[in-house]
């Protein structure tokens, strides 16, 4: 009959101290990570470039710039759905490069992290 837990051959302990280290290693490489990316900043327009908007790594608007053909004193709603639609997609890009970032540090653990 097999014998219930316990580690045999006492390998587990080892292990266990090879993933902390790695479990260590992956945390300074995220801190970093997260780091460089609220350093930097992504921009995208809307209207054809009539709203631009730029966005930090720490999800904050940095700008919003206005081409003068898009300000229509009679026609404020499109101008504020294409400065939402320029900001979503400027979060969105960053959103998609610290994803793809995080799984490539990661290694597809995403589910633990």
């Amino acid at each position: 009959m097999a014998k219930r837990g316990g580690f045999p051959g006492g390998a587990m302990p080892g292990n266990m101290n090879n993933l902390m280290k790695q479990a260590q290693k992956m945390q300074r490489q995220m801190e970093e990570k997260t780091k460089e990316m609220e350093s930097k900043d992504w921009e995208a327009t809307a209207g054809g470039g009539a709203v631009t908007v730029r966005v930090s790594g720490k999800k904050e608007v940095l700008s919003v710039k206005l081409s003068e053909e898009v300000v229509d004193p009679d026609d404020i709603e499109m101008l504020e759905d294409l400065i939402v639609a320029a900001t979503n997609e400027a979060l969105r890009k960053m959103e998609e490069e610290n994803s793809a970032m995080m799984e490539q540090l990661t290694g597809g653990l995403g589910g633990l992290f």
